[in-house]
């Protein structure tokens, strides 16, 4: 199955019957429940709220960095609320540049739902094509059928990262990278080491993927050949899930993602920090 499912794939799915949980992965800065007002403004019908900001992660924290991994025992709550089902596919999407919904695909393949698919371009791309949009509070969910099961895509600790020897690959933007500007985290700069290659680079500027061609060729214009001799880091957690799931549909799995991120590792002081390239 493939990593992306165009609004034309889904709305046609929809119309025959494919069984789909479609999830609305929807975050706004502002009131707690800002992306929960958003959803219930305009949301692909079907589609059931997600709160990554709940649902996730877990409390951040400078020993664990802004959006550490989720508690299995809370996320097996937000599989029932969804009603995660092992006879369903599960869809994801956003409303905004594709964070949210490449998180959201990142967190429940790493909690072992199997089969989960991005809506490439998220509820932009829907609307752009003519698709319908409703309001009100959702669809409620299947029975749950499913487990969190975690640890199905690597990760990284700080110690790992510290350790190791292959490529550490830095997603976030270029003057983050460089120390030119940080408005996120206590410092800035880089783990010494890293390369940069900013996640936004494999999208394009409607937030569609780019084609697993043009994606394979920015990896490897960084020294990426061998996925699973690479850590994969941001600031917290969102443009390294955008960045791995390009990976994934660029045929390039194996990729680990160092889950604190920059806003872990800037935390301590004693953590060497680069600037400049």
């Amino acid at each position: 199955m493939s990593l992306l499912i165009t609004p034309t794939e889904l709305a046609d799915g929809m119309k025959t019957g494919m069984k789909t949980t479609l999830l609305a992965s929807m975050w706004l800065p502002g009131p707690e429940d800002a992306g929960f007002q958003y959803y219930r403004g305009k949301h692909i019908p079907n589609s059931i709220f997600c709160d990554p900001a709940r649902a996730l992660t877990s409390a951040p924290s400078s020993k664990a960095g802004r959006n550490p991994l989720p508690d299995p025992a809370i996320l097996q709550k937000w599989f029932e609320r969804w009603g995660l089902n092992d006879k369903h596919r599960v869809v994801v999407y956003d409303g905004g540049r594709g964070l949210m919904g490449a998180r959201a695909w990142w967190i429940l393949t790493w909690a072992g739902v199997p089969d989960v698919q991005i809506l490439d371009g998220g509820l932009a791309a829907w609307i752009r094509e003519g698709h319908r949009h409703a309001g009100g509070p959702g669809n409620l969910p299947q029975k749950c059928t499913l487990e969190v099961n975690p640890g199905q895509l690597p990760v990284a600790t700080i110690d790992e990262v510290k350790d190791f020897d292959g490529l550490l690959l830095d997603v976030r933007e270029e003057n983050r990278f460089k120390g030119r500007k940080e408005r996120l985290d206590l410092k800035a700069g880089h783990i010494p080491g890293a390369v940069n290659l900013p996640a936004g680079r494999l999208t394009n500027e409607d937030n569609t993927f780019r084609t697993p061609e043009e994606i394979r060729a920015e990896l490897e214009s960084v020294g990426v050949d061998d996925p699973s001799k690479v850590i994969i880091y941001s600031g917290s957690g969102l443009h390294s899930s955008l960045a791995v799931a390009a990976m994934h549909h660029a045929g390039m799995p194996g990729a680990a993602v160092y889950i604190g991120g920059w806003s872990q590792w800037c935390a301590t002081p004693s953590n060497p920090v680069a600037t400049g390239v």
